[in-house]
């Protein structure tokens, strides 16, 4: 009896954990997996830049101006990419530029992250005027189209790095606020709110250790897609001369600066244009990947 017994145990399956669970449910989704591939293999780039670069980022070859791709006619395996118009290598260009996106998208969104939460989660949870001036405010800065709202930000900040960031930051915050409220109203309504404040738990407590944790999954999912979206506008000010400052090597200045040879060079433009699409596509799967995995209703 106690065989029996033990062996109905041990054929019984072990509850999966958590983070099993989602793994498994991530892993059904092809484009998802190719995402985060990516993702991860750009962060490697990102981390390991001055390794993996086969040249100094900055360094100019003046005898090696414009030198075409190693298969093309002309070109040298000395750099495998070509050269830019002043003769740095666009690998290497390329890779520290990884890092650079990476940067800047990672303090945009944490900075925005933050700061949309604790909006989100007062105007959820205090309503009436509160609530009111925060999305007011919030919908305002949505009538505007992002690109303009950046724009108009760096031009009273100044450019630079540093004030894209900052504008990138300022530009994706309402999107947070929105997706903080919606969660805190659904959230505020339910027995295990009710339970903690009849518990004696303190306004503050309720709203960042009961109510925010359940709030989380939504909030990652945007943050990634926030990714994208941040290295598309540090490209675009990057372009326009309004984030980062030649000779730093950031994919939207490098094209501006290499504009003018396009049809003579191509290759100088076409990079970095693929550098930008390969990052934005990877983010934007991953995040429908974890979407897919962390909303019950969507899973299969």
């Amino acid at each position: 009896m106690p065989e029996a017994a033990a062996s109905a145990v041990s054929d019984t399956p072990a509850v999966a954990g958590p983070l099993r669970e989602f793994w498994q449910s991530y892993a059904q989704n092809r484009g998802a997996i190719i995402g985060v591939t990516l993702v991860l293999l750009l962060i490697a780039l990102a981390l390991g830049a001055d390794f993996v670069a086969p040249h100094p980022p900055n360094e100019q070859y003046r005898e090696f101006t414009l030198t075409p791709p190693m298969w093309d006619e002309g070109g040298s395996s000395r750099f495998v990419l070509g050269t830019d118009p002043v003769g740095r290598d666009m690998l290497s260009r390329l890779i520290h530029g990884t890092r650079l996106s990476l940067v800047i998208g990672f303090i945009s969104v944490a900075i925005s992250l933050v700061i949309g939460v604790t909006l989100g989660l007062v105007a959820g949870y205090f309503r009436g005027l509160t609530e009111t001036v925060i999305m007011r405010l919030m919908d305002v800065m949505l009538a505007l189209p992002s690109l303009l709202l950046a724009i108009a930000v760096v031009a009273i900040l100044g450019p630079g790095l540093a004030n894209a960031m900052y504008a990138i930051a300022i530009v994706l915050l309402p999107h947070y606020v929105r997706l903080t409220r919606a969660a805190v109203i659904a959230e505020a309504g339910k027995e295990y709110v009710a339970s903690s404040k009849i518990a004696g738990a303190g306004t503050w407590r309720l709203m960042f250790n009961t109510i925010l944790p359940n709030c989380t999954a939504p909030l990652i999912v945007q943050a990634t897609l926030g990714f994208s979206s941040a290295i598309l506008d540090a490209a675009a000010l990057g372009f326009l001369g309004l984030g980062a400052q030649p000779p730093t090597p950031e994919w939207g200045s490098m094209l501006a600066s290499a504009l003018e040879f396009i049809q003579r060079a191509p290759w100088v433009v076409t990079y970095p244009g693929l550098a930008i699409l390969v990052t934005v596509l990877a983010f934007n799967l991953m995040g429908d990947g974890l979407r897919d995995a962390l909303d019950p209703k969507l899973k299969r």
